[in-house]
């Protein structure tokens, strides 16, 4: 039991390792882009932000166990496969992603406008602006969103599992539900609870030693 939990664990550090770095990522980069083209934005584009807003609301409104079976072909012509740990991530990560997007523009809305008034008028461009102002202003919130989106990408690897991504969530089922083993399922749900409790801790000290105000 002890050799298969801990196979089990590291199988899903490694999923949500992986899945949190893309969603990272993706995510800053979908959430500054909505933010930029924004009607109160750097850059107002309605003709981007419209469209872009949409694609995350349906990545986000989707259920994962529905979009994890819905991007398989996706998966496989990207891994190679649909089945394992590394399979997982593709679907986890897609359904993280659009979630994430949305707390960074929010996060970034939160930034003092006349901040990014005084970059503009001193000649700063978008990018520049972006980069040196808005980002390093917004980076507790930052790191508070993708700590709320770590968590839920545990979670999700944990669905995951039961239909064939591995992890934890896999060992739960096989075990602890097909076969009845009650100490898997009590020490699966102990060490999902003790991985979001560290993940929670970190992102609050981490968004405490950064916030400047």
């Amino acid at each position: 039991m002890r050799g298969n939990l801990i196979d089990a664990t590291n199988e899903t550090l490694y999923m949500v390792g992986m899945a949190s770095l893309w969603t990272l990522l993706g995510g800053v980069a979908l959430g500054v882009l909505l933010y930029v083209t924004s009607p109160s934005g750097l850059k107002p584009l309605r003709v981007v932000n419209w469209p872009v807003g949409i694609i995350v609301n349906l990545g986000r409104s989707a259920p994962f166990i529905i979009l994890m079976v819905a991007i398989l072909p996706f998966t496989r012509a990207l891994v190679g496969t649909t089945i394992g740990t590394t399979a997982a991530i593709v679907p986890l990560a897609v359904a993280a992603i659009p979630f994430y997007a949305r707390l960074v523009e929010a996060a970034l809305l939160e930034v003092q406008p006349g901040l990014t008034e005084a970059s503009r008028a001193m000649g700063a461009t978008v990018g520049a602006t972006v980069w040196r102002v808005v980002l390093p202003e917004a980076t507790p919130g930052l790191i508070r969103g993708f700590t709320v989106t770590v968590v839920a990408i545990t979670s999700y690897s944990a669905m995951a599992g039961a239909i064939g991504g591995g992890g934890l969530g896999n060992l739960a089922y096989t075990y602890g539900y097909l076969r009845y083993q009650t100490e898997y399922m009590i020490a699966t749900i102990a060490i999902l609870i003790i991985l979001v409790q560290l993940f929670q801790a970190l992102g609050d000290r981490s968004s405490r030693v950064l916030d400047r105000r």
